[in-house]
């Protein structure tokens, strides 16, 4: 799939384990801009512990404009946060573009989608920490349903078992 983003051609491509520094860099650099706007939804730095998983698995992105990497992604196809709601559906985490990407954010939604609808799956979903209202309005601007919050273990960004708990506002796409 091929898509133009102000003149330039997109590109999505499957990280690998030499790319976690880059993906750590593309977060680190997001969690930064949230943070300096007292925005507490991901930590001050991501650890390599925290996407390799993921990556190993496949499901995390970079997103390329032309040469340079503008954003990551990671689509994954369960989430023990949503366990209590049926239905299959993919899943949208740590999605993030750099400063100068701006606006990328709702192509990558739309290409998770189509990734999503490829799949056969009935719904795309994510959340968020639930203090953020600016993303919480723009997801629902997306058309994203909200689905009720719940708490997760560890620091806003992880999924623990234990330790400090964040609340989660859970946001579902339903694809047609």
């Amino acid at each position: 799939m091929t898509i133009e983003w102000h003149g330039s051609r997109l590109g999505f491509r499957r990280a690998t384990h030499e790319c976690t520094p880059e993906v750590l860099s593309v977060l680190d650099e997001a969690a930064a801009w949230l943070m300096a706007r007292g925005i507490s939804q991901w930590p001050a730095r991501f650890q390599a512990a925290w996407v390799e998983e993921a990556i190993s698995r496949g499901e995390t992105w970079l997103v390329g404009l032309g040469e340079e990497t503008a954003g990551t992604v990671t689509l994954d196809w369960q989430d023990r946060v949503w366990a209590d709601v049926g239905g299959t559906a993919g899943y949208i985490h740590r999605l993030a573009v750099r400063r100068w990407a701006t606006g990328l954010g709702s192509i990558v939604l739309d290409w998770a989608a189509v990734r999503a609808r490829q799949r056969g799956v009935a719904a795309l979903r994510l959340d968020c920490v639930r203090s953020n209202h600016r993303l919480r309005s723009y997801y629902e601007e997306r058309g994203f349903r909200h689905r009720g919050d719940v708490p997760v273990g560890g620091a806003p960004g992880q999924r623990l078992e234990d330790g400090p708990v964040t609340w989660v506002s859970r946001y579902e796409l339903s694809i047609p």
